[in-house]
């Protein structure tokens, strides 16, 4: 056999065939050892300040554990999201409003104007509450919440229905334990409603 490179000789050792590189090895090649990183905690999400109710709820829904979902809770309390939450959980607190759907227009002004928040308005639910404002006729307490709906974005408005409704834990993962221990200052009952009877 002519050697024609200097990279390519004959070897007696294993099949004859010596590379450049070194001897040719039979079998699969070694595998890279590759360093392995430590996981990073994900970093901790901030919201801006006063954010829409649905943004920390949202935010709470996504804690896998119930001490993280309670650290949100409180880190972002105020006055809207505690009534919301005593009005969706409380078994006294009864709507004055029809359950259901609500007709109203959605506004569809961009986030950040034209808006009100839920922050705002958290002086006008006594009106729409079982015993709230009892000379308030019905008409005007389903017209002034419609009024109130087209001014909140449409997903601020889209929680004040489903809280009117106590269906909160249909969209949101938390419940009352969890807002019980966040919010330990909350007395649960004794707010005597009576469930709405249109």
């Amino acid at each position: 056999m002519p050697t024609t490179s200097a990279a390519i000789n004959q070897d007696d050792s294993s099949d004859g065939v010596t590379l450049a590189s070194g001897p040719k090895k039979r079998g699969r090649p070694a595998k890279a050892k590759t360093k392995v990183k430590a996981k990073k905690p994900l970093p901790k999400v901030k919201l801006p300040p006063n954010p829409f109710q649905t943004e920390i709820l949202d935010l709470v829904s996504k804690q896998k554990t119930k001490v993280k979902k309670i650290d949100v809770l409180q880190e972002y309390r105020n006055d809207a999201l505690v009534s919301l939450l005593i009005w969706n959980f409380d078994d006294t607190c009864f709507s004055a409003l029809p359950e259901g759907a609500v007709p109203y227009k959605p506004n569809d002004a961009p986030a950040g104007t034209e808006h009100t928040s839920l922050r705002q308005e958290v002086r006008h639910f006594y009106n729409f509450i079982q015993g709230g404002n009892p000379s308030l006729s019905k008409t005007r307490r389903e017209n002034i919440f419609i009024q109130i709906l087209e001014t909140l974005h449409p997903d601020e408005a889209q929680l004040l229905v489903t809280v009117k409704d106590k269906c909160l834990e249909d969209f949101y993962n938390i419940t009352q334990e969890v807002v019980s221990e966040a919010y330990p200052d909350i007395t649960w009952g004794g707010r005597g409603g009576q469930k709405y009877e249109g």
